[in-house]
């Protein structure tokens, strides 16, 4: 659990990356009765107007010093120049002391200045990824994904895949229910898993009509229902093959592994909020039956659902 974020911006920032950062971490829903968090955005030179990628500036109001107290340091995209050596150097006390870093979309080359890719898993925006293998070859860059973490360090490829990670850590930290009620006042999905493919090869279209955004709504509400490719595609108004070239065109992956993950969220969200039994979990979530759940539940979380339930439920009892 974390209470302080930190993020540290240079000239030339990606407002839009910066402001998945603040509405994720630095608006204060304390009336929803969700966390708040202590949110600081810092420059080298606090207090003066600081050049931003759009056509306006901003003024920081904290320095650099403040990184050293933040439970999360948090990188958003800007110029992949060399950062200056005092973020550098916070960036590195900051994992020796524990704190988690993350960057968004080309964020990550501020880390990789700091040697915190080396020998790790990460990502960034694909087109980014070549040059960051190249400036920093110890990296292990998956140009595919839409975020990854190894470690402390975490990095997200662009624009919506800073929301994605940002949620994944509030739901790892906080508890899926906290993570679900902020995607819903932002008005996004839940979550997309990480190892979900970036658009590159197939990007959506400008206009957004004749997506499957609809039916994934309505798979999204309807996991405990038993469901066919063929019923998919009938519902999307489809032959079976389009359908699965649109599916996977639109999401990186099958509509097979899209509903298992899906179903293996709410899975474990009903775990860690729920009395309900591990059979009563796997027919809400869908699995039909505890061992179906036990058997997909294992592979993407690397425990049992008794085991998760017991570990993350007793994490959350008062001190």
């Amino acid at each position: 659990m974390f209470r302080t974020v930190a993020v540290p911006v240079l000239p030339g920032v990606a407002p839009f990356e910066l402001g998945v950062l603040s509405e994720v971490f630095g608006l204060d829903r304390s009336e929803q009765g969700l966390p708040t968090y202590e949110f600081w955005v810092c420059a080298e030179r606090p207090g003066e107007p600081l050049p931003t990628k759009s056509d306006y500036d901003l003024v920081p109001r904290h320095g650099f010093d403040v990184l050293d107290q933040a439970d999360v340091v948090a990188v958003p995209a800007g110029p992949r120049d060399d950062p200056p050596r005092a973020l550098v150097d916070a960036l590195r006390r900051a994992v020796d002391r524990g704190a988690l870093v993350l960057s968004v979309c080309s964020g990550a080359f501020v880390l990789g200045a700091a040697g915190l890719l080396d020998d790790r898993a990460c990502t960034t925006h694909w087109m980014y990824a070549e040059e960051l293998q190249r400036r920093y070859p110890a990296a292990k860059v998956d140009p595919d994904v839409l975020f990854v973490g190894d470690g402390q360090v975490w990095t997200s490829a662009g624009t919506a895949a800073g929301i994605d990670l940002c949620l994944h850590l509030i739901r790892e930290h906080e508890g899926s229910e906290v993570a679900r009620a902020i995607a819903r006042r932002m008005v996004v999905p839940p979550q997309r898993t990480g190892g979900q493919k970036q658009f590159v090869e197939t990007p959506l279209p400008t206009k957004r009509v004749g997506t499957l955004e609809p039916l994934l709504d309505w798979l999204v509400a309807h996991l405990d229902e038993p469901v066919t490719i063929s019923s998919l595609a009938e519902r999307a108004n489809m032959s079976p093959r389009t359908f699965a070239r649109r599916f996977q065109a639109e999401t990186g992956t099958t509509p097979h592994e899209w509903l298992t993950s899906q179903r293996t969220l709410l899975a474990r969200q009903l775990l860690e909020t729920t009395d309900l039994t591990v059979d009563a979990v796997a027919a809400r979530a869908g699995f039909g039956n505890a061992a179906t759940l036990r058997h997909h539940f294992t592979q993407r979380v690397g425990t049992t659902p008794q085991h998760y339930r017991a570990t993350f439920r007793l994490s959350r009892q008062p001190a």
